[in-house]
């Protein structure tokens, strides 16, 4: 168990904010956490981060930051078509998608690059190319910050819609998430007609293999996101919103070209980069925070910007997509 004082947090959050935190404790395992928790001797409030590849600090944290280094991979069931994985909250999520492919299991390819640790992928229900974590969820082993006690949840107690859980909305602070279990196929499943994976594919006109769906996949993430070890962001910043269908046909016959994706009976989802850069905000900036040029819907830190500089950013981009669409627009990235 680590515990510092005044701890720097620059390398805990991929937007680069240099704030500190009161107190930093980071635990290695379940028991470490749990006697933690049990003490009650720690400086409030808490906040439990992943990779810190969702957060914006607006400035420094008077409390306690919480991180796990909980590893290890443990398959924990498994049929002639599928293999269940308990995976350490601690780990780096593309390295478990990393481990799938080697492993030849199918489900996961398509998360492949998505920054950050396996405890968030439980709590923030990422996703990406028609892919959501819920999809591959079995159930979600944590600790109540309250009492220190053990609970599993199940993948349906998780309450998991677009970018939401459990975990962010009724439950938010309540649990700690220390492992996750996956459930992945043998057998291929694939999921390819999101976004330009398929055009890819054709254009490299090579066999559909999950070697090769990764390195596009890959490339395809890097070719329109900024590296935060370079530029710092925290990917897409905002959720894409679900519309009624005859809200989206009657904005169609203003802007015939306007993109959508089926997101159940009657409704749609819209790209927010799509209506962004239609804005004219791509490539533009406020102060030390801009709108990325490749891609509108990645907000970075063009170098020494504050969480209030990159939050104005948010807000004036929110305010113009409402204005000329009539569609309100929400955060992904978590302010603190």
């Amino acid at each position: 168990m680590k515990e510092l004082k005044d701890y720097s947090l620059l390398h805990h959050n991929t937007f680069g904010m240099d704030v500190y935190a009161a107190y930093f404790v980071e635990y290695g395992s379940e028991d470490e956490l749990c006697t933690f928790l049990k003490q009650k001797s720690y400086k409030l409030p808490l906040l439990h981060i992943g990779g810190g590849s969702n957060l914006l600090f607006s400035g420094n944290f008077e409390g306690t930051v919480l991180h796990s280094a909980i590893k290890g991979y443990e398959i924990v069931a498994e049929t002639s078509d599928t293999v269940d994985v308990r995976v350490g909250a601690g780990e780096v999520w593309d390295d478990f998608v990393a481990y799938t492919v080697q492993h030849n299991w199918y489900g996961a390819v398509n998360l492949s690059l998505i920054p950050g640790e396996v405890g968030a992928s439980a709590v923030q229900n990422i996703g990406a190319y028609g892919v959501e974590a819920k999809d591959l969820i079995v159930a979600v082993d944590t600790v109540c910050v309250d009492t220190g006690e053990f609970r599993r949840f199940t993948n349906k107690e998780c309450e998991y819609a677009y970018r939401k859980s459990i975990f962010k909305l009724d439950l938010k602070g309540k649990y700690i998430v220390t492992y996750v279990t996956y459930r992945l196929h043998k057998q291929p499943v694939w999921h390819l007609d999101y976004g330009n994976i398929r055009t890819e594919l054709e254009k490299e006109a090579c066999p559909l293999t999950l070697e090769n769906l990764r390195r596009i996949v890959i490339r395809i993430r890097e070719d329109k996101l900024p590296d935060p070890a370079q530029t710092g962001n925290a990917g897409s910043f905002f959720m894409n919103p679900v519309i009624p269908k005859e809200q989206f046909e009657a904005l169609r016959r203003t802007y015939p070209d306007m993109p959508s994706y089926p997101a159940g009976e009657n409704f749609v989802k819209v790209p927010a980069g799509w209506m962004i850069e239609r804005c004219g905000w791509k490539g533009k900036s406020l102060g030390h925070a801009g709108v990325h040029s490749r891609q509108a819907l990645v907000l970075v830190n063009l170098g020494g910007a504050t969480g209030q500089e990159v939050m104005h950013l948010a807000n004036a981009v929110v305010a113009s997509v409402k204005e000329k669409f009539g569609i309100d627009i929400y955060p992904e990235v978590n302010y603190i």
